[in-house]
């Protein structure tokens, strides 16, 4: 049980540096804590599990939670509280190099045996696009966007850089970020670009100049964004089990948050509640 309280420290100090309130509505019986809330839904993507069985296993361990329709209500309206959770883990130290990249999300987990009877190839319905920027010496995400609607690369990076925290001192990319647009914001905000020229693109003033600071050894610092989707992949799936867009969102803040702490939090708190998982 003592290390039970822990963890339950451990989620109030988050949200104690998030500012979240102990109760996120006015009026109505409080009866349970939003920590309550959000240690239910960590749980959820964690163990990747449906709202009934979420509840059920912390019920099992001695937690006191709110039911599974109280939960999904929670989940639905929470998307800006779960983003401002995730900001709080954003350190706020000073990055050298930083990695931007961005992968799809399928809606569904339809079986290969389904897709062949039904005589399709492609998943149901249009993936969702993520993009993240990552710290390489870290590999903690700083900034993330979801799009419902697959858009170019270069769309995302000037609201990613605008939701940092700090800014890097270098951006890498790779060849689908190459924009004249993408090397001068980079240049207006004194982040130094490493982003590689595509085939027969030799014009621009400030993708000439990005070349000048060109250093192949700090350009492969990009594929630490690749191994941080495939982790995460592993660790939560590839696919979101909601159907909203605003649910789908804040579960994408869910598993970035719980990312930056399995890098900050010792797996020692957690073996005696069987929580594991989360630092896996």
């Amino acid at each position: 049980m003592e290390k039970e309280a822990k963890l339950v420290k451990k989620v109030k100090r988050l949200l104690k540096r998030a500012k979240m309130p102990r109760w996120l509505h006015h009026f109505g019986p409080k009866k349970y804590e939003f920590w309550q809330h959000i240690l239910a839904l960590f749980i959820r993507q964690a163990c990747k599990l449906s709202f009934r069985r979420a509840v059920k296993l912390l019920l099992s361990l001695g937690f006191d939670v709110p039911s599974y329709s109280a939960l999904a209500k929670m989940n639905k309206r929470a998307s800006r509280q779960c983003m401002q959770i995730f900001a709080s883990t954003c350190s706020n130290a000073q990055v050298a190099v930083a990695s931007i990249d961005a992968t799809t999300l399928t809606r569904t987990n339809a079986s290969w045996h389904y897709m062949h009877r039904i005589d399709r190839e492609k998943p149901i319905g249009k993936p969702l696009k993520l993009s993240q920027i990552i710290c390489t010496r870290t590999k903690k995400i700083l900034a993330l966007r979801l799009r419902a609607v697959p858009r170019h690369d270069t769309k995302d990076v000037a609201y990613l850089l605008k939701h940092m925290r700090v800014k890097p001192r270098i951006l890498v990319a790779d060849k689908g970020y190459d924009s004249e647009a993408v090397h001068e914001l980079c240049a207006q905000k004194g982040i130094i670009s490493m982003i590689p020229a595509r085939k027969r693109v030799h014009k621009g003033f400030y993708r000439k100049k990005m070349l000048k600071h060109w250093r192949t050894r700090t350009y492969h610092r990009r594929e630490m964004s690749e191994s941080t989707f495939g982790s995460n992949k592993q660790k939560y799936g590839s696919n979101m089990n909601s159907r909203l867009f605003t649910t789908q969102r804040a579960d994408a803040y869910c598993r970035a948050t719980l990312h930056n702490l399995s890098l900050v939090m010792q797996p020692e708190i957690f073996n005696s509640t069987g929580l594991n998982i989360l630092l896996s």
